[in-house]
């Protein structure tokens, strides 16, 4: 009996180990992956795995901007959720069924010698690229079906005038949904020029947009609205519901009219 028990606690501390272990890889690769995207640091908050379910809930992430800049941080996002398909990744594949990004705050600082933030990001300004030659590898299969970006404050703060910054702040309230992402430098790229689109920051800035919009035209070809999607999609119900009680509504009218409406031959 005492052996049983004590099998049955050493399962049970085995699985809590496990279950720990697992959220501790995934968030280090995910930390590690991001990293390597932006260039920048970064740092996760409560951090949820599941097998079952297939969701990976991170709550909080910030974004740091690098050294040389008053402002610490580039990026706040209260939440990010992820669907994942654990089939294709067990392939070797990354696929995400759905991806839920929430941001609050996006700041965009150029400092004391006119250098921006955002051009510090590896996607952005052209440093997404091997410091030495190495043998050419096949890239990894990575797709998003549906992405749903939400950016709430976008700041715009100016050094380079004085020891006071000139200060811009937009309310963006951008939230809009995104399919088939085949490359994760696609979401970096978009999430920057939807919050510099949305507001002056590029012109105050000096910053030139075009390329970057030339790299994630596909993407923003398939930009929905969330709240016009399902606006849309519950006003097809509703015609769909009328067309079937009008439908429904005409049989019951002919099933109860046939016994008195039979014409003699």
């Amino acid at each position: 009996m005492k052996t049983l028990m004590a099998r049955l606690i050493i399962l049970v501390v085995a699985v809590a180990v496990l279950s720990l272990a697992k959220d501790i890889i995934v968030k280090t690769s995910f930390e590690k992956g991001v990293e390597a995207l932006t260039g920048l640091p970064l740092k996760t908050g409560n951090f949820r795995v599941s097998l079952v379910r297939q969701f990976v809930s991170i709550r909080r992430l910030i974004l740091f901007n690098p050294r040389g800049y008053k402002d610490r941080i580039m990026l706040d996002a209260p939440e990010i959720y992820i669907d994942y398909n654990l089939s294709a990744i067990i392939k070797g594949k990354v696929r995400f069924d759905n991806v839920r990004i929430n941001i609050r705050k996006f700041v965009v600082v150029k400092n004391k010698n006119g250098e921006l933030n955002i051009n510090s990001l590896k996607v952005v300004g052209g440093q997404e690229k091997e410091k030495k030659p190495v043998k050419k590898r096949k890239a990894k299969h990575f797709q998003i079906d549906n992405l749903e970006l939400k950016i709430g404050k976008v700041i715009y703060k100016d050094y380079s005038k004085g020891a006071s910054p000139l200060v811009k702040e937009f309310d963006a309230n951008i939230n809009e949904r995104y399919t088939n992402i085949t490359n994760p430098s696609s979401v970096i790229r978009l999430l920057v020029v939807k919050a510099l689109v949305k507001t002056t920051i590029a012109s105050l800035a000096d910053f030139d947009l075009g390329a970057l919009k030339g790299a994630v035209v596909d993407t923003l070809a398939t930009a929905q609205n969330t709240v016009e999607v399902v606006a849309t999609r519950a006003k097809k119900t509703i015609e769909e519901t009328k067309e079937t009680l009008q439908k429904t509504t005409e049989d019951l009218k002919n099933v109860l009219k046939l016994p008195f409406n039979i014409k003699p031959e």
